[in-house]
């Protein structure tokens, strides 16, 4: 019991990261139709930049509380990443708005590994380790251990999800952003500017790459150039799973993902006798995905939420 317990927080924890990515993807999609393969590099950025700037915050600030750093290094983070994606969406996705689908996804695949090589030479291809910002003591929970990252993360996740949940559905950019994904040109009519929308939706997406960055790089303690890849391509895993373009099916797929990968990991090596292990967590994805679009090609939650005329 203790061992479900544990894995079922790990798995949440997992999820959760996975959803703030996911909801980047399923956003994108969801109002231009494109699967942006570079938003798992946009997640490295903001962990990598978020390292850059805690290091020489501990150099220049001493005595300052570690949670304090951590806090404005994630906002520099979502700062420089929203940048960012703002510069790939205007320079390398706007001019083939209008072209096949093709063209705009082997781009994205292009600014994935430019961005990949950018940061290999900007911060060298070897891993870094990430500091611990937030204290060590661990909670105990019915047996099971949380550590003060894992709540954390568990907490600005659902902050971030709420916000978001809000933000779409309640605010005059949430209806510009559907009333979008619904129809470019009627929107436009109606006096909205699907480019004004279409670069605020990259830039929401990449503000929670950067927090799911940062996240991942506390909770795993390392960072490097190659990071964002297997997490940016689970995350797609995760809005497939839900069903591309519907935001609650994001955090679904991404709850649903971790918990699977974490529940096979803790349970595999058990029932394998030590044959197959954690390192054989990736092909749980991969295979639930299968299974899903198999049995229920729509995801887990349907439609996309906006199907255009």
């Amino acid at each position: 019991m203790e061992t479900l317990l544990q894995q079922i927080i790990n798995g949440l924890v997992l999820g959760s990261m996975y959803a703030l990515v996911a909801l980047g993807y399923t956003m994108v999609y969801g109002i231009i139709g494109l699967i942006n393969f570079a938003h798992g590099d946009v997640l490295m950025i903001g962990a990598l930049t978020s390292w850059t700037i805690i290091a020489g915050m501990r150099e220049s600030m001493v005595g300052v509380p570690g949670w304090l750093m951590l806090l404005m290094a994630t906002i520099i983070a979502m700062v420089v990443c929203a940048a960012l994606n703002f510069t790939i969406e205007k320079l390398a996705y706007r001019p083939l708005r209008n072209s096949s689908r093709l063209a705009p996804l082997i781009t994205a695949i292009g600014m994935s590994l430019l961005l990949q090589t950018l940061a290999m030479i900007i911060w060298k291809p070897n891993p870094k380790s990430y500091p611990s910002m937030l204290s060590s003591e661990p909670f105990h929970l019915g047996g099971a251990v949380i550590s003060v990252t894992q709540v954390t993360i568990l907490a600005v996740t659902a902050i971030t999800l709420a916000f978001l949940m809000w933000l779409v559905n309640r605010t005059n950019l949430g209806r510009a952003m559907r009333a979008t994904a619904e129809n470019p040109r009627v929107a436009a009519l109606m006096g909205i500017k699907p480019d004004v929308v279409i670069s605020a939706t990259f830039i929401i997406g990449a503000m929670l790459a950067a927090i799911a960055g940062v996240m991942w790089a506390s909770n795993y303690g390392t960072v490097q150039h190659a990071m964002g890849f297997m997490p940016g391509l689970k995350a797609f895993v995760a809005a497939v799973m839900g069903g591309i373009g519907n935001l609650a099916g994001a955090v679904v797929g991404g709850i649903a993902l971790g918990l699977i990968e974490s529940l096979g990991a803790g349970y595999l090596g058990k029932l394998t006798g030590g044959v197959l292990g954690s390192q054989y967590t990736d092909i749980f994805a991969f295979v639930v995905l299968a299974i899903v679009l198999t049995l229920r090609p729509s995801g887990l939650l349907g439609e996309r939420v906006a199907d255009r005329a």
